[in-house]
């Protein structure tokens, strides 16, 4: 192995986390399953069992890579990618226990493979680095990627959008190859297979970097556990990291809550479906800025002080949620998604920073799971949110969530930076 073959595993982390995170079927996420015959109260239920997924298996499959490498991890991940879009692509439309079966296997197989991904990715490209420049070199690779994470969402956003509905698809088709509206919907699905399948091919001809490997028990594969207790230990109790990782939680789980409900937020105000991708894409667009802005502010400011601007960001915009005004309401949407990007780039330089080669991918598994279990509780308690609220009319139980997760946030945010603040005062 030389420095040529680690020097392409940044390109290829790159390609990686294009192709893996944007998905076609993003801008019609909720209404893709509402469509096939699931409830809404059934789609949030979905993404608990997503998140629990990702929840018992996100920390072991970090301490997997750390043990039995990065790249091995990744591959599964693809190929748990590939089963997923498989399950949405046959699960039959209105079709009862096998469609709701298919659904929670697809989540089942999203949640593995997020697991699998989560931290080893990262992991692999930061290790591939030149150890003497990590610092800033990992600064400028995870600001490109996210760039052409931004140009692959707006090509996937506009993509998905307008082939989902069958409408302007068949304007231009020949009359005797008209779309049903059905095989439509399953287009953007049909794309991210294709997507799955290229993940599959970058992430077998990653290179596995060397690095340093704790002598001791936790080399062997049957110990990855103690790894992954040690490590779970160090992130709670070092108050850089658990500061990270609390607030960062806390603000992730209310943000991607709604980002997954987006599309059907859309609707309330009144926005066509074949608008959604280009929403995306614009949010792809403004997220080419994001780590330019995301680099001054943590250079500046300090990891707490972004963590309360992002907290304040996305207060102001799921405050401008509630009035939910026709079309104008995408507005404070798009201030609120933005807001994903910002906490991305803090938390994981914070990270980066405070955690050594041996467990970095268990570090950031770890976080993960915090997420992840943030936002499943998060998903759980709007779910029972909006069971509480009548049925009718149709929007009230979605502006009643709406409306009650802001002072929620408020309360939350305020009481964790405080604590943020002091714990950190009292171990400078």
């Amino acid at each position: 192995m030389n420095a040529v073959d680690l020097l392409g595993n940044s390109r290829r982390f790159v390609l990686f986390t294009v192709f893996y995170n944007a998905r076609a079927y993003y801008p019609v996420l909720a209404i893709l399953f509402l469509d096939l015959g699931l409830t809404l109260d059934q789609f949030v239920l979905l993404n608990l069992i997503w998140a629990a997924t990702i929840f018992i298996f996100e920390v072991p499959s970090g301490a997997l890579a750390d043990t039995i490498g990065r790249k091995k991890l990744l591959v599964t991940a693809a190929v748990l990618m590939i089963v997923e879009m498989s399950c949405l692509l046959l699960a039959p439309r209105d079709g009862g226990t096998l469609l709701f079966t298919l659904c929670v296997l697809n989540r089942i197989c999203s949640g593995l493979s997020e697991a699998c991904a989560s931290g080893a990715d990262e992991a692999l490209a930061y290790d591939s680095l030149p150890v003497s420049e990590r610092t800033s070199s990992w600064d400028k690779l995870l600001a490109r990627a996210m760039r052409w994470r931004s140009i692959g969402y707006v090509i996937a956003m506009i993509l998905g959008g307008l082939i989902y509905n069958s409408a302007p698809l068949n304007s231009i088709l020949p009359a005797d190859l008209k779309l049903s509206e059905n095989t439509a919907h399953r287009l953007p699905v049909a794309v991210v297979f294709v997507q799955a399948l290229v993940c599959l091919i970058i992430t077998l001809r990653m290179v596995e970097p060397p690095r340093v490997v704790r002598q001791g028990p936790e080399n062997k594969l049957s110990d990855a556990f103690k790894l992954t207790l040690q490590t779970a230990r160090w992130v709670f109790t070092n108050p850089k990291t658990l500061v990270v990782v609390v607030v960062g939680t806390a603000i992730d789980s209310i943000v991607r809550n709604f980002a997954t409900i987006n599309s059907s937020y859309y609707r309330l105000i009144d926005l066509p479906e074949w608008t959604f991708g280009f929403i995306g894409a614009t949010l792809g667009l403004l997220g080419w800025f994001v780590p330019s802005f995301a680099v001054r502010l943590n250079q500046r400011f300090g990891t707490l002080a972004s963590l309360s601007i992002v907290s304040g960001i996305a207060w102001i915009g799921l405050a401008g949620l509630i009035p939910a005004w026709p079309v104008y309401g995408i507005l404070p949407a798009m201030i609120l998604m933005t807001t994903l990007g910002f906490l991305g780039f803090t938390v994981s330089r914070a990270l980066h920073a405070e955690t050594d080669s041996a467990r970095r991918a268990t570090v950031l598994s770890v976080k993960g799971l915090a997420f992840n279990l943030g936002y499943g509780l998060f998903s759980f308690g709007f779910s029972r949110l909006l069971a509480n609220f009548p049925a009718e009319p149709r929007t009230a139980a979605l502006l009643g969530a709406l409306f009650w997760q802001v002072p929620a946030f408020a309360l939350v945010m305020v009481a964790l930076l405080s604590w943020g603040k002091i714990l950190l005062k009292r171990t400078a």
